[in-house]
């Protein structure tokens, strides 16, 4: 083979891990941006709900990103059904104590029971 044909491969080769490479960023970016504007829009919900503060609100947002990323990867993986369960568990009862650091008792505790409310009816 001919070096011009080689180079020629190489950079073919090139063209389309950049082409991947650029997808995957865009469409995570894109994935991203949409679960910042729910996350948002779930804590100035849970802002009136709870009478949250500015700081706290924002604290509440970046809680939901960060274990609604960690929840999908759980839910995501091909681990069986028990240790999905354990493992949301485990990541649930770290959001919590997350949540305690910035939230009142009561806030905290109002939280957990409408949580409770809105699973139930689902």
């Amino acid at each position: 083979m001919k070096i011009q044909h080689r180079i020629a491969l190489i950079s073919l080769a090139g063209l389309m891990v950049a082409g991947f490479v650029y997808s995957q960023i865009y469409i995570h970016q894109r994935s991203r941006q949409e679960l910042e504007e729910i996350a948002q829009e779930l804590a100035l919900t849970w802002k009136d709900k709870l009478a949250l503060t500015a700081v706290q609100t924002e604290l509440l947002e970046n809680v939901i990103i960060e274990y609604t990323i960690r929840k999908n990867e759980i839910i995501n993986s091909p681990i069986n059904e028990d240790s999905m369960v354990r493992k949301l568990q485990a990541v649930q009862r770290s959001e919590h104590k997350a949540l305690k650091k910035f939230l009142s008792e009561e806030q905290f505790e109002d939280y957990t029971q409408l949580n409770k409310e809105i699973t139930q009816k689902a």
